[in-house]
């Protein structure tokens, strides 16, 4: 009965095997062996085998200090190697080999300095030997590096030449950098070509545009004042001296340089605004257009004709040898107050012949005169107090004489006063001009201004 039971045993083991064998092929294909090194003839002796892998080892340098010794197709190695993959290499290559069995691995490690340093001898030999050889190559990469380097630098300082194609400085220097970097890379790309490194080119170009974005959005704010700079210098917004106003900052031009603009304030300082400052914001040029305007409001009593008023203040204005008569001085009625009407007065100057704030304060003291000499009163503010019932009798009494005693009117005065007036010098001072010139013929900083540049 044991019998029959291991029978039936075996037979299912064998069935069940071979059911199960399709599943597995499907599941995982088996490795392909590594080739078998052959010996010939086939079934070669044990002596045959050993001098097979002799020889293979003599062939490889880091194995040649192994020795091979068969028995029975059991492979012994001894001797010692370098490191420990020739070890394992020696091994494998063993193995392989027709009608070996096994392989026994009792291969030492060599640690003794002279086997350490003749290799690393060798090798700085051979390092020095090909730097001997590669040496007129690399001569010779690097004088056409150099070559096209100095031609690129040979055009780019031609500064006529650049001027001619572009009359603005800062794009003409702009033109010849681009030039002289392009000679550069392209001095590299041959230098690396003749040497065969044309993948180090690739490279270093990658890492140069990488660090180039982080370089970007780390002076971010620099560039966009380099490229406010070219905007700038295309389409000037003002010239030299002009009197503006950029950004509530308020003064005269003296230049516009590659990374600010610079004016002169009023107080004679030196202002540097940035200009990306200066591309964004809204400017205000006093100098653009000769002719300017200047007003002023003077207040009339509220029982006076505003109408007489107007026109005895705008006559008043004529009389200014300074004030335009094209277009003429104007006159209107702005706000009627509790206590006055408020009337706006303009007039028109050439500011090349006549100072803006001299002139306004001229024309406003003989507005006032005239309107005074006529009879118009200009009050103050009147303020009304109103009591109650329950007021003191001396205080009602007081109000009542105060609220019914009519204002004093104002004496008519001589016209001699407004004259004496209309005589003052209203001449444009010009020290805060000539310093501005004087400025900009002593100091050496580019100006990127220039007259054939259109104006914005």
């Amino acid at each position: 009965m044991p019998a029959a039971y291991r029978t039936i045993a075996l037979l299912f083991s064998a069935m069940m095997l071979i059911a199960a064998t399709p599943i597995y092929a499907q599941e995982e294909a088996p490795a392909e062996p590594e080739p078998v090194i052959e010996t010939a003839p086939p079934g070669a002796s044990d002596g045959e085998i050993a001098a097979r892998i002799q020889d293979i080892f003599a062939e490889i340098d880091t194995l040649k200090g192994v020795d091979a010794s068969v028995a029975s197709g059991v492979v012994t190695l001894t001797g010692e190697t370098q490191t420990a993959d020739a070890a394992s290499r020696a091994e494998a290559i063993a193995a392989r080999i027709n009608g070996v069995v096994t392989v026994e691995n009792e291969i030492e490690r060599d640690v003794s300095v002279t086997t350490r340093l003749t290799p690393a001898a060798g090798q700085a030999e051979t390092f020095f030997r090909d730097v001997v050889r590669f040496l007129p190559l690399l001569v010779l990469a690097l004088a056409t590096f150099a070559a096209i380097a100095a031609a690129g630098w040979f055009v780019s300082a031609w500064g006529w030449f650049w001027r001619r194609i572009t009359p603005n400085p800062f794009i003409a220097e702009l033109a010849a950098s681009t030039v002289r970097a392009l000679f550069f890379v392209l001095g590299a790309i041959a230098a690396l070509s003749l040497v065969d490194a044309t993948a180090l080119l690739g490279a270093f170009l990658g890492a140069a545009g990488v660090i180039g974005l982080a370089v970007g959005f780390a002076v971010r704010d620099t560039i966009e004042n380099y490229i406010a700079s070219i905007m700038l210098s295309l389409r000037q917004p003002f010239r030299p001296n002009d009197y503006v106003v950029i950004d509530n900052k308020e003064g005269r031009v003296i230049r516009l340089t590659s990374r600010a603009t610079i004016l002169m304030t009023l107080d004679g300082n030196h202002l540097r605004i940035p200009n990306a400052t200066v591309f964004k914001a809204v400017i205000l040029n006093y100098t653009r257009n000769p002719e300017r305007r200047f007003d002023f409001e003077l207040g009339v009593d509220a029982d006076d004709d505003p109408i007489a008023a107007i026109e005895t203040g705008i006559e008043a204005i004529k009389t200014l040898d300074f004030v335009l008569k094209d277009p003429p001085p104007i006159g209107f009625i702005k706000v009627v107050g509790d206590s006055n009407i408020v009337i706006f007065f303009a007039a028109w100057i050439d500011q090349r012949q006549a100072d803006f704030a001299k002139s306004r304060s001229l024309a406003l003291s003989t507005a006032k005169d005239a309107l005074e000499e006529a009879g118009f009163a200009l009050p103050e503010p009147i303020y009304r107090l109103r009591f109650d019932e329950k007021a003191p009798p001396i205080l009602k009494e007081q109000t009542a004489a105060v609220v019914t005693q009519a204002p004093a009117r104002a004496e008519p005065k001589p016209a001699a006063h407004t004259a004496s007036k209309a005589a003052k010098d209203v001449a444009p001072d010009n020290h805060l001009e000539e310093k501005v010139e004087e400025e900009r013929r002593e100091e050496g900083e580019g100006d990127l201004l220039s007259h054939n540049a259109p104006v914005e």
